[in-house]
């Protein structure tokens, strides 16, 4: 849920959460649906308020529907979330996000997809997500700024739904990203859109709840 409302950039106002395998099974009996909720509502998981996520919600005027799912190949432990800002609500030109991840055990998590792109990413680090032109130069372009920024990549992925369409790099880092850096990044030639998950520092968050995706 947290990882959802980063990845959205904004303040979600709707949200459609869809429960699979063992989450659907027995997710609400395990407070994993209030879990999911109170992450979309950015709270840590340790705060005392995600019993009553849904009431926390009404007051935020977020509105969503849970359900379940039935997906193919995907880890028992399984959430979709979509989830709309209030600009994309009313067409006034805003963002949506439709996310799919499983709980790993441990407190950890995995991003399986992100806008139907396959992806494979935990949070556990600092992390890019770039929207860019399938087409030459645009990895080479990042990955020199992120140089010239004494920016380590950890871990980097690339996927794509097909030649000379939209791709999206997936980008680790050890060092933290600041704001003007990922807003230079996103004016790149054939870049789209980048999105930054700031990974918390271990004395602030002790782990990820198991549905506090």
């Amino acid at each position: 849920g947290s990882m959802a409302r980063t990845l959205l950039g904004e303040e979600p106002v709707e949200a459609k959460i869809h429960l699979h395998g063992s989450f659907a099974e027995t997710g609400p009996g395990h407070g994993t649906d209030r879990a999911l909720v109170a992450g979309l509502l950015g709270m840590k998981p340790d705060d005392l308020r995600i019993p009553y996520a849904y009431q926390e919600a009404k007051k935020r005027g977020l509105e969503f529907t849970i359900d379940t799912v039935e997906l193919r190949d995907a880890h028992p432990n399984t959430a979709v979330i979509e989830a709309w800002d209030a600009g994309q609500l009313f067409d006034a030109g805003g963002k949506k996000l439709e996310l799919q991840a499983c709980s790993v055990g441990g407190g950890r998590i995995l991003v399986n997809k992100v806008d139907g792109i396959d992806v494979s990413f935990d949070g556990m680090f600092n992390t890019l997500v770039i929207r860019n032109q399938d087409e030459n130069g645009a990895v080479a372009a990042v990955t020199s700024v992120l140089n010239q920024l004494r920016i380590n990549v950890a871990n980097m992925s690339l996927c794509r739904h097909k030649r000379g369409g939209d791709a999206l790099m997936v980008i680790e880092t050890d060092q933290h990203i600041k704001p003007h850096q990922v807003a230079f990044l996103s004016e790149l030639t054939g870049i789209l859109s980048v999105t930054y998950y700031d990974k918390e520092d271990d004395d602030d968050v002790a782990g990820f709840d198991e549905g506090n995706l």
